[in-house]
């Protein structure tokens, strides 16, 4: 399917590992002008370089901390400045912080809410002059299930769930669409499961076990779901959050 993304200008925070860097290389392989955020400029600027060979028309890699608001607010406008517009953006970045102590919470508030928040603000007034305009950020089923992570990471992405839906109703008079992708367990080298799979074998057999699938899902079956929701192909998708994992959640979403 020809998810419509030639030419479309798109903004991926946290896109150097993971989810983030499939869902960049994902919009980039649709021929998009991707540009991507870490707070490491080398990376940065590399993975802007790798995009172009994957067919992204144009690339930008920048250091940006996304809990520094006033940089990432300056990024986003340098960003479509340069490009005359944006059309995308995706906030990918989480703080991964699930010890229920007074700091994981500070940084899951600063990193997934505030960053999220400061990417938008930022965005919309470009998003406004968009054809097909479109926020995607990421949540995650402990935000909608009671898990392991129920402390600040589930609280903090249910939150998120909370505040895009809400975007959704308030942009849409003004043709911007908000939606959130929430994956289950997401297998990769260097990622959380990963190091659970070599540290706590047991809490990875367990949750390995929850999956009817037998399995936990790889960074580009999200990616796949995010560019779809966030192409004009899904032109008519907004305020709604979709899960992928698997059926790996047993609750009912109305």
């Amino acid at each position: 399917m020809d998810l419509h993304l030639k030419g479309s200008r798109v903004i991926v925070t946290g896109a150097t590992r993971g989810i983030g860097l499939a869902i960049a290389s994902t919009f980039a392989a649709e021929g998009a002008d991707v540009a991507v955020c870490s707070r490491d400029a080398s990376t940065a600027i590399k993975l802007a370089a790798s995009l172009l060979e994957r067919g992204a028309g144009r690339s930008l890699g920048s250091a940006i901390d996304v809990s520094d608001g006033a940089a990432l607010k300056q990024w986003v406008a340098d960003v479509a400045t340069q490009w005359g517009g944006l059309d995308v953006v995706v906030s990918n970045v989480s703080a991964l912080a699930i010890s229920d102590d007074l700091g994981s919470w500070h940084r899951s508030f600063e990193t997934d809410i505030l960053g999220t928040v400061n990417l938008v603000s930022a965005a919309i007034p470009f998003l406004e002059k968009s054809k097909a305009a479109s926020i995607v950020a990421i949540s995650s089923v402990s935000g909608r299930e009671i898990d392991f992570a129920a402390g600040p990471y589930g609280s903090l992405k249910a939150a998120l769930i909370h505040y895009v839906q809400g975007l959704a109703q308030q942009l849409a008079a003004k043709g911007i669409r908000a939606n959130t992708v929430s994956p289950g367990n997401v297998y990769f080298e260097g990622g959380v499961w990963n190091d659970i799979e070599r540290n706590d074998p047991a809490l990875y057999a367990k949750a390995l076990a929850l999956n009817p699938t037998g399995r936990m899902g790889t960074p580009q079956e999200i990616a796949n779901a995010v560019a779809f929701i966030g192409s004009p192909v899904a032109s008519f998708i907004s305020g709604a959050n979709l899960v992928v994992d698997g059926a790996l959640t047993r609750g009912v979403q109305l």
